[in-house]
């Protein structure tokens, strides 16, 4: 199996599973990390743009272990390829507390579920899968190591002099469904504090795959000749995979009671310069309207820096593969992140 390092990363990438693939790419760290974590991983909520490669991305770097996926699987296909991975799979509607309850006891939990874009339409139905449910599993899994995904959306808005919004930092964030999210924090950490149960508040914004995120919005938007707004002007991003390796390493950095530890990226990067970028390897001139507002939703990594080391791939790799996939019209996942909403509103 190649290990995954700095000096090992590709020029280009041909196909989606050549992007799987190398998304299941486990670093030496990694793999030193889940040895010293006890016992199997079940991945809840596994169904997502993340959850698959994560689970994936276990199994290649702890092989003698069990790697649980549970999700809904309302498509067939998601199911199949963790199966092909090694991951066991299990049909799971999270919302249903007996359903919940019969899923095996394991050592190790990764929480990926949760609801944003159509929020504003379903608030109720917001605020049940990203605070219920997760008290549910809380409450289910007391004996469990329990690394719950999180956003960078729970803070509110900082100026770039800040350096990024710190853990420290009060959370009063905009619209309900951010405020929903602190609802999940709330959560795992009144059951972490009453049962005594380890974990991590992972606090991310912003990952990056060549079919989704930010800058395949913006390549996207310049392909298409269609303005970029301006008004969100800084963000954060960090690649999809180191994402899902510190989110996996954190399980060997739990706390009792939990705690919460930002990942993104550690640059704080202009939308202008980010377009042009962009729009200098693609060929189009982007077009650009608005203004930056003197604020954004931005996190400082020094925590995670501290624990995992800089990400091993960084935005020049990254702007040149989307460019790339981009401009040879390779399919996206047709889900935008919507960046650019300052008011919460998804």
């Amino acid at each position: 199996m190649e290990l995954l390092t700095a000096d090992t990363l590709p020029n280009r990438f041909e196909t989606a599973e050549d992007v799987d693939a190398f998304l299941r790419r486990p670093s030496a760290a990694l793999i030193q990390d889940l040895q010293r974590v006890d016992g199997d991983i079940m991945v809840l909520g596994v169904a997502g743009k993340m959850g698959p490669t994560l689970a994936g991305l276990a199994k290649a770097a702890a092989p003698d272990k069990r790697v649980i996926g549970v999700a809904r699987f309302s498509d067939p296909a998601q199911k199949a390829k963790l199966e092909s991975w090694g991951v066991e799979t299990v049909t799971c509607d999270l919302l249903d507390r007996s359903q919940l309850e019969r899923l095996p006891k394991v050592p190790n939990i990764v929480f990926m579920a949760g609801f944003k874009f159509g929020a504003e339409g379903a608030k109720s139905l917001t605020w049940a899968m990203n605070a219920h449910v997760p008290a549910m599993v809380a409450e289910t899994f007391t004996e469990s190591r329990i690394v719950a995904f999180s956003t960078g959306c729970v803070y509110p808005f900082v100026g770039l002099e800040s350096g990024g919004a710190t853990e420290d930092l009060p959370l009063d964030p905009p619209g309900e469904y951010a405020q929903s999210c602190v609802g999940r924090e709330r959560m795992f950490e009144h059951f972490s504090a009453r049962h005594g149960t380890p974990g991590r508040l992972f606090r991310l914004n912003y990952a990056i795959d060549v079919r989704y995120g930010v800058l395949y919005d913006i390549a996207s938007k310049i392909a298409a000749g269609q303005p970029i707004d301006l008004t969100m002007g800084w963000v954060n991003v960090i690649w999809q995979g180191d994402a899902n390796a510190q989110a996996l390493r954190c399980l060997a950095r739990c706390t009792t009671p939990t705690s919460p530890i930002n990942v993104t990226g550690p640059e704080t990067l202009s939308v202008r310069w980010l377009a042009r970028e962009l729009g200098r390897r693609l060929g189009p001139e982007p077009v650009l309207q608005g203004s930056e507002a003197p604020t954004a939703w931005l996190s400082n990594t020094t925590q995670a820096v501290r624990e995992f080391g800089y990400p091993v791939v960084g935005i020049g790799h990254m702007l040149d593969w989307v460019a790339d996939w981009v401009g040879r019209g390779q399919a996206g996942y047709g889900k935008p992140t919507k960046f650019e909403i300052r008011d919460g509103k998804y």
